[in-house]
């Protein structure tokens, strides 16, 4: 059952100003260009859910993308999500997490959409765990003709985050180096504005988040 609007926490901003449904959207902001990182795979996974085994917080990404001229919506538009489980390990890669493990070989929280009609992609999620030194964020990559329209990183407000991370999933690690968004040096580098904060509110016992994405097109 729906929260009650009592209880809805609708924090952040979008990318778009207001978000409405299908491809009628108010006046668009170009979605800020940010650094990929070291951990980009492209296991050529066509899904929405991407937890696999991943314990954590359940999340509702809903994007939707768009062109800056005239605001429109981009049917088809490839959009690539992938972020760090609840321990802070990204898949595909050695040395991850507190520990420094591998997880070479696995493919958890990664996975590709195409946009429907309206221009929208939806993938089920965890909430991203943290990192010594970065906010928590999910990487987005827009894809149009083949050509990467936008490398992006989308973020939570800090309310939101806090709350997340009181959770048992989360539990269990060093504090040092957690930080905010006011503390992040690529946030405040790549989109000092605040473009990839997404709004997000309380759904049942998880979240769920939106934002748009505005790109230059194809």
């Amino acid at each position: 059952m729906a929260d009650r609007p009592t209880r809805r926490v609708m924090l952040g901003t979008l990318a778009a100003g207001l978000l409405v449904p299908g491809p009628a959207r108010a006046t668009c902001l170009l979605t800020p260009q940010a650094v990929e990182g070291p951990f980009y795979l492209d296991p050529r996974l066509l899904r929405s859910d991407i937890r696999e085994d991943r314990a954590g917080t359940p999340l509702t990404v809903s994007l939707d993308v768009a062109t800056l001229r005239g605001c429109t919506a981009l049917p088809e538009a490839r959009v690539d999500l992938w972020h760090a489980d609840a321990q802070g390990r990204y898949s595909g890669y050695p040395d991850q997490g507190d520990r420094g493990g591998s997880t070479v070989g696995q493919t958890f929280l990664r996975g590709t959409q195409f946009a429907d009609r309206a221009g929208r992609v939806s993938f089920r999620t965890i909430f991203p765990g943290w990192y010594p030194g970065r906010t928590p964020h999910l990487h987005v990559k827009v894809i149009l003709a083949g050509r990467t329209a936008l490398t992006g990183q989308i973020y939570f407000p800090d309310a939101v985050s806090e709350a997340v991370y009181q959770g048992p999933d989360y539990a269990g690690r060093p504090k040092r180096g957690r930080i905010g968004n006011a503390r992040d040096a690529l946030l405040r580098q790549d989109d000092p504005e605040g473009r990839g904060i997404a709004a997000v509110h309380q759904a049942g016992a998880g979240y769920e988040a939106a934002l748009t994405l505005v790109v230059r097109g194809a």
